[in-house]
């Protein structure tokens, strides 16, 4: 089914994060775009997704991290976790996620559409931030930086 069906149903369906890092260890981050259909203007990993119908959850991972972020690089396989997030809109995501971790050196190329802003932080300043201000950040990224650290 179509992604916007199994959010309004709540079914389980898959997803994926991608966690990218440079050589000084700093990780990734994304603000959403602001009109994004759920969690706009919150901060998050790199990229976040659903594969398209039939599509390998990997190849949807690298493909949407070039749509989003600009960035080609090569992903591996970290952890999967499930989770379940209503929202206030009425939407539920009730992802089987899998955690994707990557390496690139340069800043990213922003799809406006998707991203509003970026940073690069380290992941102690990360963390840090996530436990004194949860609500800047979305609900899945909190869980899957615990999975990732």
């Amino acid at each position: 089914m179509e992604k916007m069906e199994a959010h309004e149903k709540g079914l389980l369906h898959r997803a994926f994060s991608v966690f990218i890092f440079n050589d000084k260890g700093e990780m990734l981050l994304q603000q959403r775009a602001l009109n994004k259909y759920h969690s706009g203007g919150l901060w998050t990993n790199a990229c976040c997704s659903h594969p398209r119908p039939n599509e390998v959850t990997l190849e949807a991972a690298k493909r949407r991290l070039f749509e989003e972020m600009g960035i080609k690089t090569e992903l591996e396989f970290s952890t999967s976790f499930t989770y379940k997030t209503v929202f206030e809109n009425g939407l539920t995501e009730h992802e089987f996620d899998h955690i994707f971790i990557g390496k690139f050196n340069a800043d990213p190329k922003i799809n406006p559409d998707e991203v509003n802003s970026f940073c690069w932080k380290s992941v102690e300043g990360t963390k840090n931030s996530v436990k004194t201000m949860p609500d800047i950040y979305t609900s899945w990224f909190k869980i899957a930086l615990d999975k990732v650290f």
